[in-house]
């Protein structure tokens, strides 16, 4: 007879991590960050709480990954803990244990409730090759058009899905704002399924108003969570009403 696998002990705590990913940290893929944070769990020597079965592995909750080559200031994660301990501290030691470029920006204890339904939609800054007048243009023929269909490979195939849609708010930034020699939007995005990538908004820009955002447009997440009634994004981590 199979011997079952020994049971873990539910968790006593738990963790909600802001990070960011940060110069050319930004081009590693979400697989490859999980492998880095769960090495630099073991060697800060975090009390993790374990999953139980024939392969226990620390329990750690992504949500919301940002795409492969993004920047981004607000990517999330969740932490069970087996022991108690106090936020700052674990701050203090994944800072230690990761390497530059993924920075620990914030550790608060869990409010309750799921973290990924907090994370309504992302706001975004993308540096293209354009200059403003254009791109002011093209931004003005996006947001008036009814849908901006755009393709894109996903796990379960070839999609088609509608960028505009998913679009909350789309605006030129003025020149004092933008990055050296280009022209810099911000937009934020609502999330959905399948969720609207700032690529995404990239190809509905080419496909409805003919903008050309060069080879590597920069694109950095300023931040993730609740979808405000003003339209901006909220704090996922402030403590609920």
């Amino acid at each position: 007879m199979r011997q079952q696998p020994e049971q873990q002990a539910p968790p006593v705590q738990r963790l909600r991590v802001r990070y960011a990913k940060r110069g050319r940290l930004r081009f590693t893929s979400h697989r490859d960050f999980s492998r880095a944070f769960e090495r630099a769990v073991f060697r800060a020597r975090i009390p993790m709480a374990y999953s139980s079965g024939f392969n226990p592995h620390p329990r750690i909750s992504y949500a919301g990954a940002a795409p492969t080559g993004s920047a981004s200031e607000a990517e999330y994660l969740e932490l069970a803990l087996a022991q108690v301990v106090v936020p700052r501290d674990v701050h203090a030691m994944l800072d230690e244990a990761l390497p530059p470029g993924l920075d620990v920006l914030e550790v608060v204890e869990s409010s309750g409730g799921s973290l990924s339904d907090l994370l309504e939609g992302s706001r975004w800054r993308i540096a293209v090759d354009a200059d403003p007048a254009t791109a002011t243009e093209a931004v003005s023929r996006f947001l008036a058009a009814g849908e901006a269909l755009v393709e894109r490979m996903t796990k379960k195939g070839m999609r088609e899905f509608d960028a505009r849609g998913a679009v909350v708010s789309l605006v030129v930034l003025d020149g004092d704002e933008a990055a050296a020699g280009r022209t810099t939007l911000d937009v934020v995005l609502r999330h959905g399924t399948p969720a609207v990538r700032p690529d995404d908004v990239l190809r509905g820009l080419a496909n409805v108003a003919g903008l050309a955002a060069g080879e590597a447009p920069l694109m950095t997440r300023l931040a993730q969570g609740p979808l405000l009634d003003s339209g901006e994004v909220g704090d996922p981590l402030a403590p609920r009403a």
